[in-house]
């Protein structure tokens, strides 16, 4: 069996999201398993070089997996004809330029999100890489996740009948770092540092919704501080300036709303962490991160209000699992398998720059609506 090799320049991957589900749960992952396999049944290959500033730090992180390049000096990382792309999973503000300086050396790019911090620098990023006939791709691992996978598998069905709406809920208390450490880096609240929910959270959610439940229209939203103060790594406290929860509110091309919550100051009493329940004139569904339970028209219980009674009916049991039918395997990786295939030349790729441009519109248009007070329109983006 051919294995042909292809090589790559990881950079960003000593934090926490680069390090765990970029590094070890896919890379790592795909040259344990002997690579990705082709069409034709040969294999590729992945060989990472790993770039960081931290000399010691990268140096271990490469032994602990098995790798054996990495380096400090990311512009000869760059000049290596050798490796073909370049992936980054570094801080937001500092990406567009990074990429664009890949761009300019030949790589291929493939990234987190956001793609950049504002509308015209994701704009100018995607025309970049078109300009210079790379290949390029955004994270977009939500879409491989089994709950939502399961959630369009009953949409192309017709399940819900005319879908109505979707609520959505994502979050979980982070600590503020005083009484317990915190399970987030403290730039996630500081605006200065690029950080901020709305940010972080409109670019996933205008994935999500553009490919489950429809294009997005227009969008209302409304962000809160609501813990002003933190404590950082070293136990200093420090003001919280970025917003720290989102109540967006979608109006869809088809007809559908949706509403999502996000917030780092929220008690989780639900299935998941994040939890979509669609509602439609058929049937409702509710998915977390890999269950999904359904309830049908026939199957609807009729509930009757009284507040002077206890209500004894279990609603939950009315609810019925979508059955695994087939195996599940790590979202983030699923995405990495696709984008090397891409790169090597089999099969199409449309989670690109331009797709991570439009999160970051909606993200503009969210903060527009908060600061306006008011709906705002979601146009089309010219490529």
């Amino acid at each position: 069996m051919t294995t042909h090799r292809i090589g790559l320049v990881m950079h960003g991957v000593t934090g926490r999201m680069g390090m765990n589900q970029h590094l070890i749960r896919s890379i790592v992952a795909i040259r344990k398993q002997g690579g990705v396999t082709l069409s034709n049944g040969e294999r590729l290959m992945p060989d990472p070089i790993l770039v960081g500033r931290n000399e010691e730090k990268i140096a271990a992180l490469a032994k602990a997996h098995g790798i054996e390049r990495w380096t400090t000096d990311l512009d000869a990382a760059l000049a290596n004809k050798d490796d073909t792309i370049f992936f980054d999973a570094a801080t937001t503000q500092a990406r567009p330029e990074l990429l664009k300086r890949a761009v300019k050396a030949g790589k291929h790019i493939y990234c987190e999100k956001p793609v950049a911090t504002n509308l015209d620098e994701a704009m100018d990023l995607y025309r970049a890489a078109q300009a210079a006939g790379v290949k390029h791709g955004v994270v977009q691992d939500k879409l491989w996740l089994p709950g939502l996978k399961k959630l369009q598998l009953l949409n192309e069905a017709g399940f819900f009948g005319k879908m109505l709406s979707v609520r959505g809920e994502f979050g979980y208390w982070v600590f503020e770092g005083d009484l317990q450490p915190a399970q987030r880096p403290s730039w996630n609240y500081r605006e200065e540092d690029g950080g901020g929910i709305i940010l972080d959270m409109l670019c996933h959610w205008r994935y999500v919704i553009d490919n489950v439940f429809g294009k997005v229209k227009s969008v209302s939203c409304l962000g809160a501080t609501h813990i002003p103060a933190r404590w950082d790594e070293k136990g200093n406290p420090y003001e919280a300036t970025a917003d720290d929860a989102a109540y967006a509110t979608f109006e869809l091309e088809n007809g559908v709303i949706v509403q999502m919550n996000s917030s780092w100051c929220v008690r989780v009493r639900r299935d998941d962490l994040v939890t979509f329940q669609v509602d439609g004139t058929h049937g409702s569904a509710v998915a977390g991160l890999t269950d999904c339970y359904t309830q049908s028209r026939v199957n609807t219980p009729k509930p009757v209000w009284n507040p002077d009674l206890r209500n004894t009916h279990d609603f939950m049991a009315d609810w019925s699992a979508v059955p695994e039918t087939s195996a599940n395997d790590n979202a983030f990786k699923i995405q990495w398998e696709l984008f090397l295939k891409h790169v090597w030349g089999e099969g199409d790729f449309r989670w690109n720059l331009l797709e991570g441009a439009k999160g970051v519109q909606l993200v503009e248009l969210g903060l527009k609506s908060w600061r306006e007070r008011r709906w705002v329109d979601v146009t089309p983006l010219e490529a």
